[in-house]
């Protein structure tokens, strides 16, 4: 799935072509993805984006006209910016033909995502964003808050910074490279991560997170960024998806076990518990 960097590097990637252009056309191909495809869309026809703004895995585009259109990629979906008459590939499900000669178009092999339309002034009560975490890169996401967050939850460290309703965005292959970088057991128990180690670990997800935003996301198998590109933060990963294989801190095979139905990978001699 395209995690938070993936979804950061497409907003960015598509923000300067979006911004402060005029929505001519929607063209809806399929309506039937994980929730379905607003009907009212092509409604915004005329209307002008003023953002483009993330909140956790969601796009946010924004109109002048007090209207958002909230995206989410989904398992393997992905944006481009395109010129109108290319081709429409087979899970092209959507295009936003903008007034600047360009089109948005969303492609989503899985139909896992969701494109809709809501109302500015509802969209921060909307059932999807209503009960997230803090920002991982924004300031109010300290060692305190993790610290305070996780002093009544038992299940494993790992589970828990993978909740969304504790902190958004930190996805599977980012918690285990935070994790390793904090020095911290992904088996511990989430109530016994000490004040300093939910400070370091706080500081390892940013730099984490900042880091792979800087490379362009994560070479997931079906992840392109919006110029068709992957990602290549994962030539850095540390643990992720290196099992038995060198810790290339220490020379430690890295161990792999399954926690909250997820792989999870740490090095037994940099990691304590």
């Amino acid at each position: 799935m395209p995690e938070l960097p993936e979804v950061e590097t497409t907003r960015r990637g598509i923000e300067p072509h979006v911004v402060g252009a005029g929505i001519a056309e929607v063209i809806i191909r399929r309506y039937d993805l994980r929730w379905p495809v607003s009907e009212n869309l092509p409604e915004l026809e005329g209307a002008v984006f003023v953002s483009v703004k993330r909140r956790s895995k969601y796009l946010l585009l924004e109109t002048e006209a007090g209207e958002t259109v909230l995206m989410h990629l989904g398992m393997s979906g992905s944006l481009r910016v395109i010129p109108p008459g290319q081709d429409w590939k087979k899970h092209d499900h959507i295009g936003i033909t903008l007034t600047n000669g360009l089109q948005l178009r969303y492609h989503d092999p899985r139909r896992f995502g969701l494109v809709l339309r809501v109302a500015a002034s509802e969209i921060q009560a909307h059932p999807l964003l209503v009960n997230l975490g803090p920002e991982p890169l924004e300031e109010d996401f300290t060692g305190k808050h993790l610290h305070t967050a996780l002093r009544k939850k038992t299940i494993a460290i790992k589970v828990a910074v993978m909740d969304a309703k504790t902190v958004v965005g930190v996805g599977n292959i980012y918690a285990s490279e935070s994790l390793f970088r904090a020095g911290v057991h992904p088996q511990l128990p989430a109530n016994k991560l000490t004040k300093p180690k939910a400070e370091r670990l706080v500081l390892a997800i940013k730099e984490v997170l900042a880091e792979s935003i800087t490379q362009g996301g994560t070479t997931l198998r079906d992840f392109l960024n919006s110029d068709g590109e992957p990602g290549y933060f994962k030539q850095r990963l540390f643990v992720y998806d290196r099992k038995g294989e060198p810790c290339r801190v220490c020379g430690t095979p890295v161990s792999h076990c399954v926690l909250g139905q997820r792989s999870t990978y740490w090095c037994g001699v940099c990691q304590k518990r």
